[in-house]
């Protein structure tokens, strides 16, 4: 029956019914499912004042499906007395019966059969009694015939104990007319339109009252982004790795400080304006120490402190000119000369979490804009090996203990290396960062006492391993699994630091 045929059917029978109708009855009536009659109900009451619907609740007792099978074909234990002969049977045999264990049992327990141990050819099973009387069967009959009210509590809860019977709930409506009671099903309009109002029909139409006290659309609320809480768990392990922050918010950095400090030529193809992005206005940056400034360019053009330079003739042009900057190892420079300032020389350990630029064409690898994770550590005596240890050190926190390195090669670091991880998701081996020892040409010219050494890596936020840390937060942020294999290849996971 369609919901519009049955709920005009049911208010033609609240019309004609003295005092109001069980919704049961209805569906009893009519033939359908309860749960048919109750949708009914509900999308009356949503038209207003049509009917009115009391929820009432009633218990009554059903049979289960075992039940009804005994209430059928009688007990376990009357089947096992019917199935003894008059000369008994095995009761080996006895237990291959369906009703055998639990019929065995009732029986003897209610003392219809015996058992004679001593029996030839093992135990035995003969009747006790001429013959029976199925109580349970005759109990259960009564509950399917609707008179369960005629068992007492004891016999009601022996049958439920035995799973044959069980106490269902069922909730009904009790339905009367409406203040507003008609046997017409029309919809209330739930939206005022300016056409209702230019025409005056409003007035021949039924509004649905306006619910002030329903709950409004939630609004969308604030969270940090993923790359943000992986950001906060890198800083925390530097951190307790005892580092200090240094300050990143000079996205703006001259050429001086970006390039020519670490050592980086003036030829370089990093300083083309295809890799790096010039700014127009201002174009020049005018500050500099100009004793340090001096001694950059002698040992860029003419060499010094045990190397030969790159034999060119600097200029200082072209470290004047602003850039937006390409890592932020410029910061460790600014660091590290600020340090070398100091009377007295004191071990550091600093890191940098921040963006930087690269004048890329974007595509499937590269973007122009990303993270990059740097720490410096500048003390006496430092090696490769302690490079490698901290490395080490820093990756287990991130639960990355599969690491591998490779020799590489940078204008300001030697020696170099790469650093590899393997990654479990995508079964490969992917590069993470890079690192070095700062060479003597960059460090020595900063006034840096000799002896004191410079280790420093840089990683990208965005990188395969580093999300891989934080994928979980990923997931329950976004709601949903995350493909390994797509964020690897994704933009911000596939640049060089």
């Amino acid at each position: 029956m369609a919901d519009g045929l049955l709920a005009e059917s049911l208010l033609q029978r609240v019309e004609k019914a003295d005092g109001g109708i069980d919704s049961q009855d209805v569906a009893a009536n009519l033939g359908v499912e309860h749960q048919l009659v109750v949708g009914a109900v509900k999308s009356l009451q949503s038209l207003g004042e049509v009917i009115s619907a009391e929820q009432r609740s009633s218990k009554h007792w059903e049979l289960t499906e075992e039940g009804k099978e005994i209430a059928g074909e009688g007990s376990h234990e009357a089947r096992v007395f019917a199935a003894i002969p008059t000369e008994g049977m095995p009761q080996s045999q006895l237990m291959k019966l369906p009703s055998g264990k639990v019929g065995f049992s009732k029986a003897m327990s209610n003392k219809w059969i015996r058992l004679d141990k001593n029996a030839e050819g093992g135990p035995r099973i003969f009747r006790a009694v001429e013959s029976i009387e199925d109580a349970v069967q005759e109990r259960l009959l009564l509950v399917q015939r609707g008179q369960a009210d005629r068992l007492e509590e004891k016999e009601k809860n022996e049958l439920k104990k035995r799973k044959l019977l069980m106490e269902v709930t069922v909730k009904s409506y009790w339905i009367t007319k409406g203040s507003a009671f008609s046997t017409r099903v029309s919809r209330q309009e739930t939206e005022l339109t300016p056409e209702m109002i230019a025409s005056g029909s409003w007035r021949d139409k039924s509004f649905k009252p306006y619910n002030f006290e329903a709950m409004g659309i939630i609004p969308d609320c604030g969270h940090l982004h993923p790359l943000m809480k992986v950001r906060t768990q890198f800083r925390q392990i530097f951190l307790e790795m005892g580092f200090t922050e240094m300050p990143t918010n000079n996205f703006i950095e001259s050429s001086f400080w970006n390039f020519d400090a670490l050592f980086q030529p003036q030829q370089h193809p990093a300083r083309d304006q295809h890799d790096t992005f010039f700014l127009s206005d201002p174009a020049l940056a005018h500050e500099f120490p100009q004793d340090y400034l001096e001694r950059v360019r002698k040992v860029h053009s003419e060499g010094g402190f045990g190397s030969q330079g790159y034999k060119y003739d600097w200029k200082i042009e072209e470290a004047q000119k602003n850039i937006l900057r390409t890592h932020t190892t410029a910061v460790s420079a600014r660091m590290l000369y600020r340090l070398s300032q100091q009377e007295v020389f004191t071990p550091v350990k600093y890191f940098s979490i921040d963006r930087v630029f690269r004048n890329e064409t974007l595509d499937a690898t590269h973007l122009a804009e990303f993270h990059q994770i740097e720490g410096v550590v500048a003390d006496y005596g430092l090696t490769l090996g302690d490079l490698m240890g901290i490395l080490h050190q820093f990756f287990t926190k991130l639960g990355i203990t599969k690491l591998r390195f490779k020799p590489a090669y940078n204008p300001y670091t030697e020696p170099s290396m790469e650093v590899f991880s393997y990654h479990e998701g995508l079964k490969k081996w992917v590069e993470v960062g890079n690192s070095g020892v700062f060479r003597p040409e960059m460090l020595l010219p900063m006034g840096l006492p000799e002896g004191v050494s410079v280790i420093a890596w840089g990683l990208s936020l965005e990188r395969p391993t580093m999300i891989k840390y934080g994928i979980n937060n990923i997931r329950e942020l976004v709601g949903h699994k995350v493909n390994l294999q797509m964020v690897y290849d994704s933009p911000v996971c596939r640049l060089d630091t």
